[in-house]
């Protein structure tokens, strides 16, 4: 009998986590020069009703995390289950001075930050924390403001499941 992680075989605690569900949103930021960029991201989640609070996970590797030190606002723009463009568009990610958001419609938020407003729904706010953990860097996020998309109401969130907890 299994009494914990550590005697947990590698294959089973991948199959296990892969199957915790997230929701896919484009993470959206923007430097006070004018340089903006979106990513993919996958973990995401609600931490807070007051004030209204979410986490999300990003990859240490990006260059993101130099831009939130000089810029801590992020957008957030929750992706609808049949919204497969954004996936193709924001994928594979972009350089730190390659145009993020040609060919899609934008909107901005207060503070500036890119709203996709074809998604099914944008948060906007400001980082107030974060925390290495491992292979990320998880960000809080005071959240300031939001946008209904058009299909709100009318169509689920895209939910992610991973067939491996150990890699994307």
């Amino acid at each position: 009998m299994s009494t914990g992680p550590a005697d947990t075989a590698p294959t089973e605690l991948a199959a296990v986590l892969g199957r915790l569900p997230s929701g896919l949103v484009i993470l959206t930021a923007r430097l006070p020069d004018g340089r903006e960029t979106g990513l993919l991201a996958s973990w995401v989640q609600q931490a807070s009703f007051s004030p209204p609070m979410v986490t999300v996970a990003v990859n240490a590797k990006r260059y993101l995390h130099d831009w939130l030190l000089e810029s801590p606002f992020v957008g957030l723009c929750l992706i609808g289950e049949n919204q497969k463009q954004f996936l193709k568009h924001f994928g594979a990610g972009f350089e730190p001075d390659q145009p993020a958001f040609v060919g899609q419609n934008v909107s901005r938020g207060a503070t500036g930050v890119p709203w996709l407003t074809d998604a099914l729904g944008c948060l906007e706010g400001q980082v107030v924390n974060q925390m290495a953990t491992g292979d990320h860097v998880i960000y809080a996020v005071e959240l300031t403001g939001a946008l209904a998309g058009p299909e709100l109401g009318s169509i689920g969130p895209w939910v992610h499941i991973r067939k491996n907890g150990l890699k994307y």
